[in-house]
């Protein structure tokens, strides 16, 4: 009976999300061949930023402007059933002017100008494509290597093969910022950080804003620390006798995890406490760095995170699906994001970090050249366009300074240098010393890995 309560009482107060933490090491967690990156941090647009308006300047199209989408450019291609039903597909060109950036002479948009500042550090992929044309088949397929649910995103693959460099923090942490445009959002659920069919320990740790970052990782009231060591290890005991009984390996996944939210208490609230980042920290950040939940607030978080050890930080913002009114959404969006993200790397780079961080950019998809809904003069929306988009990297052995790939006059097709979204993946476990080919795990009878059976690493993005 007193084992029974102190079980009880043990699960009341720590609960399910906090448990949701990098708990055993993976025995065979090491990298292939030595890495040029330690850690990544994966900065995902969700919605599917405008390219053409961003980073892949077509100032022809000025020329064309209103005029229908040539047949000869589309050749028969499928679109949503949003423009399907549209009489003209016309043509939008971007209402912001491009220029070269940097030394590398890389153009990009007027409206992310602390982008300007680190064009001589990314390396931006102009001719991503994709296989899903819908935002949850898409953004599952970047996060998971498949559009449908039930894999593992690529977080969990992360940290199942390499383990955790800090054994008081999780090695996967996710945070989610708002939408800064009107427009409704595109919604994000928590199987995109999911373990999928890894042990559960190894799927991502949601950081929330506020004082209470993890759901139920505080003590109840009334329990000092000495009383709740005293009940894990009664528990940690329990859970042993029955794993003893049943051989379920994920028992033991729940002992660490129980150890690991133990360990939590304690360097949670020190990660989250900024009040040693000084002022000229912020200020580089931008104006939303001290804002809880933030974007800005969260790219410092990121960056405080790789300090300490933490192998993969997914950082998720809202609200790029502009389908109507992109002019002015897009440029709120920028205003939110544009500065920090230029930040994480200038910060990164200051500290000596940058060299050991991965810094990922990018949404599921692009948009397209043509409009949908009414075109004027000064306004415009784009729908989903998976055929090409721009994404960059940064750092973790990426080369400085490039441009990978071209698009067509209307950044519709790519004509030089495609690169697929396992591409995007297998470089990325590239850069973390991890061949994705190897990187496996046997279930249902099946060798699954992130990249499925496609992927070759982008060797023209390495430096």
């Amino acid at each position: 009976m007193h084992e029974q309560l102190a079980r009880r009482q043990f699960l009341t107060g720590f609960g399910a999300t906090a448990f949701a933490a990098l708990a055993g090491e993976n025995p065979a967690a090491a990298p292939h061949f030595k890495p040029t990156a330690k850690s990544v941090i994966y900065l995902h647009m969700s919605g599917g930023p405008s390219q053409l308006d961003l980073f892949d300047p077509k100032p022809q199209l000025k020329k064309h402007q209103g005029q229908d989408l040539p047949g000869s450019i589309r050749m028969g291609q499928r679109i949503t059933g949003m423009t399907s039903g549209q009489s003209t597909l016309p043509v939008a060109s971007s209402l912001f002017s491009f220029a070269k950036q940097g030394q590398s002479g890389m153009e990009m948009s007027e409206i992310i100008p602390w982008h300007h500042k680190i064009a001589d550090e990314i390396c931006l992929v102009r001719s991503v494509h994709t296989e899903a044309i819908n935002h949850d088949p898409a953004i599952t397929f970047i996060q998971t290597g498949f559009q449908q649910p039930g894999r593992p995103s690529i977080g969990s693959w992360v940290s199942y093969g390499l383990g955790s460099e800090n054994k008081n923090l999780p090695g996967f942490v996710v945070m989610i910022s708002q939408k800064s445009a009107i427009n409704t959002d595109q919604p994000l659920f928590s199987r995109l950080w999911s373990a999928g069919f890894l042990p559960s320990s190894y799927q991502g740790v949601k950081f929330r804003a506020g004082s209470d970052p993890v759901l139920y990782l505080n003590d109840p009231d009334g329990m000092d620390t000495e009383v709740r060591r005293g009940i894990l290890d009664l528990n940690t005991k329990l859970n042993q006798m029955r794993a003893g009984v049943v051989g379920d390996p994920e028992i033991e996944t729940r002992i660490a995890q129980y150890e690991m939210a133990f360990k939590m208490q304690t360097s949670v609230p020190e990660l989250m406490d900024l009040s040693k980042e000084n002022e000229a920290t912020f200020a580089m950040y931008g104006p939303e760095a001290k804002k809880p939940g933030s974007f800005a607030q969260q790219c410092l978080l990121a960056r405080r995170l790789v300090e300490r050890g933490v192998r993969f930080v997914q950082l998720y913002n809202r609200g790029w699906d502009q389908h109507n009114d992109l002019p002015r959404d897009i440029q709120l969006q920028a205003r939110a994001t544009d500065q920090a993200s230029a930040a994480l790397v200038i910060d990164l780079k200051q500290r000596g970090l940058l060299k050991d961080t991965l810094v990922v950019w990018g949404g599921e998809f692009g948009r397209t050249v043509y409009c949908q809904g009414r075109l004027t003069e000064t306004n415009y929306g784009r729908d989903h366009h998976p055929r090409c988009f721009s994404m960059w990297m940064a750092g973790g052995g990426i080369k400085p300074g490039t441009v990978i790939g071209e698009t067509d006059d209307y950044s519709y097709n790519i004509v030089k240098d495609a690169v697929h979204v396992h591409d995007i993946q297998a470089t990325l476990l590239h850069c973390l010393g991890v061949d994705h080919t190897k990187l496996t795990y046997k279930f249902q009878g099946r060798h699954f890995r992130l990249t499925d059976v496609h992927g070759s690493v982008v060797k023209a993005a390495l430096a």
